[in-house]
This record gives structure tokens, C-alpha cells and sequence, in this order.
């Protein structure tokens, strides 16, 4: 890196100042933590073991949690750590790689939303040649896309950051190397590289959120159309739960990553980043299960699959009432089910 930078190592202010509230926080963190690992993985194991789950939906859902289960471990331990320990130093290495995988992982989440959304376009628009629309082919292109774009983005950001030189103080007001509280530290942070940071932020958080709009816009044009009120509902609860998680993130991340900055915002701004570091993280897999009968039904026969003492399998039936039922007649008949349930049950991902 080409500049003057006298500094080697910053120091993480974060929750020092709330001293008497360390082992409180380290408690409700590390438990938080250990939930978000055990809600995201049983999603994961979820879908990989339930055939009936193989569609688009829950293949971008498992890539969602996967995403966000890496974004949790690049920020949590390390917080951990530092609620623990006296010395809260990180070196710029350090701080550049957090950062980098940090916005990688969130810029990829964003994209992947973008990709749920237009897949329950997909569905509701046109139900019947869904499994040619969505094939795994263009899935998988999808995917990989959000997460290319997402690094990429995370290249260029921490590219601007760290060219920059640090010669003055080096403790950052916050747990993590967020944008702003590391820029604030540099001695040559112009307007260009503010405006430049705040380009490729809008253009990750306002450029997939415009996508994710146009369409539901067109998911909302076309259930009311619907003549019965029993499809719109039908329509409307497929993409309730995702709709949920979309206003959940991208408020608090807009919030943050949209608005002026001052030195005197960074408190407010940290502990608003607990809400989508760890909050957010938390209520997703909660929102997508307890919203979601056909995740409900898979989680509870992954559970049983992993029991020694069990010898069903999630191939061939789950349990309804005492009786046994295939699941994708689960899936057809769940009111998670869009328009066309069959062709969409029956849109399978191998």
C-alpha cells in the first residue's frame, strides 16, 4: 500500500466504556452466537436432506444462511475475545481482512435476496413452466453472481480504505473494522473517497433493494388480479416470510450505511451494528421457520433422520396426524404453497 501510514495496529474501542456490563454481554452474545450456528446449520441440513425441499426457494435460502453463518463468524468471535480480554489491539492486516470478508458476505446477502425475490416473481408469474425458468443451471448462476459481485465490491472498498494513511490516533470507536469509524482515523480522508465509499455502498444496499422492489411490484400486480381472495392469500404468504427479513435488513443497514457521518455518530451507529450482526442473523432462520410449514415439518424429520432410534426417512414420508404422507403432497397442500403448488412442489433441485 502506497502512503504514510505511521501506525501499526488499531485498538477496538467497542463496549469498553459499559465496563460493568462485560460478562453480561460477553453471556447474551456467545449464547446468541452458539443459536445462530445451531438455527442456520438445521436450516442447512434441513434442505439437504429433505428432497421435497429441493427447489429454488430453498436453494436460495440455504445459501442465504450459509452466508450469513460465515458473516456471524468473522464478527462475533472476535467481539467475544475482546469483551474478555484487556488488550483490544488488531493490525491493520487484521482489520483490512475483517473488513474484506465482512462486506463480502453482507453484499453477497443482499444479492441473494434480490435473486429470492425474483424467483417468487418466477413462481407466482408463471407457475407452470417455473421448473424451466428456474432450472439448477440458472440458479446456481445467480448465486454465483451475488457472491461475485459482493467481493468485488468488498475489494474495491477496502482498496480505497486502506490506501489511505494513518498517522494520528488509532483506537476505533466500535467492536468491529466498520467504513467509517477506520476512515475517520486517516489523515488524508478526502470528500472523493467519501463519495466513492458511498457510491459502492448505495450501490449494493439501494441497487438490489430496487431490484427486490421491482419484483414485488410485480408479484403485487399480479396477485390482484387474482379473482379469489383465497389465491391472493396463497400468493401473499409465499412471500411473506422473505418480505419479513428484507425490511428487517435493509432498515438497519440503510440506516447505518446511508446517512452522514460525524465522529459523534459512531456509538449510536455500533450499537445499531449489533441489530444486524447479531440480531438479524438470529431472527432470519426463526422468521423463514416459524413462517414457513414445509420448513417446519423438514426440520422436525431431519431430527428424527439423526436419531439413532429412528428408521424413517425424509425420502419417503412425514408424519401428518399419525399417518403417512409423501412430501411433496406436504408441500402441495402447505398454505406456505404459492399459486400453482404442484409445479412448484415438483421444481426439484439436484
Amino acid at each position: 500500500m502506497d502512503n504514510h501510514t505511521t501506525v501499526s495496529t488499531f485498538l477496538l474501542l467497542g463496549f469498553s466504556s459499559f465496563l460493568d456490563l462485560q460478562d453480561l454481554l460477553f453471556v447474551m452474545v456467545f449464547f446468541s452466537h452458539v443459536t445462530i450456528l445451531a438455527a442456520n446449520v438445521s436450516i442447512m441440513v434441513a434442505v439437504k436432506l429433505n428432497h421435497s425441499l429441493h427447489i429454488p426457494m430453498y436453494f436460495f435460502l440455504c445459501g442465504l444462511s450459509f452466508s450469513e453463518t460465515c458473516t456471524t463468524v468473522v464478527i462475533i468471535p472476535r467481539m467475544l475475545v475482546d469483551l474478555l480480554s484487556d488488550s483490544k489491539s488488531i493490525s491493520i492486516p487484521e482489520c483490512a481482512t475483517q473488513m474484506f470478508f465482512f462486506f463480502g458476505l453482507s453484499g453477497n446477502n443482499c444479492f441473494i435476496m434480490a435473486a429470492m425475490s425474483y424467483d417468487r416473481y418466477t413462481a407466482i408469474h408463471n407457475p407452470l413452466h417455473y421448473s424451466i425458468l428456474m432450472t439448477p443451471k440458472i440458479c446456481f448462476q445467480l448465486m454465483m453472481a451475488a457472491w461475485l459481485v459482493g467481493f468485488l465490491v468488498s475489494v474495491c472498498i477496502v482498496t480505497i480504505v486502506f490506501n489511505l494513511s494513518f498517522c494520528d490516533s488509532n483506537t476505533i470507536q466500535h467492536f468491529f473494522c466498520d467504513i467509517s469509524p477506520v476512515v475517520h482515523l486517516a489523515c488524508d480522508y478526502t470528500l472523493s473517497y467519501e463519495i466513492a465509499i458511498f457510491v459502492l455502498s448505495a450501490f449494493v444496499l439501494v441497487g438490489s433493494f430496487i431490484l427486490i422492489m421491482i419484483s414485488y411490484v410485480f408479484i403485487g400486480s399480479i396477485v390482484m388480479k387474482m379473482p379469489s381472495a383465497k389465491g391472493r392469500y396463497k400468493a401473499f404468504s409465499t412471500c411473506s416470510s422473505h418480505l419479513t427479513v428484507v425490511c428487517i435488513h435493509y432498515g438497519f443497514a440503510g440506516f447505518v450505511y446511508l446517512r452522514p457521518k460525524n465522529s459523534d455518530s459512531f456509538r449510536e451507529d455500533m450499537l445499531m451494528a449489533v441489530t444486524y450482526t447479531v440480531l438479524t442473523p438470529l431472527l432470519n432462520p426463526i422468521v423463514y421457520s416459524l413462517r414457513n410449514k414445509e420448513m417446519q415439518i423438514a426440520l422436525r424429520m431431519t431430527h428424527y433422520l439423526l436419531t439413532p432410534a429412528e428408521t424413517m426417512t425424509l425420502e419417503r414420508f412425514t408424519l401428518r396426524n399419525g399417518q403417512s404422507v409423501h412430501p411433496n403432497q406436504a408441500a402441495q397442500e402447505s398454505p406456505e404453497c404459492s399459486v400453482d403448488c404442484t409445479a412448484i412442489a415438483t421444481a426439484g433441485l439436484v
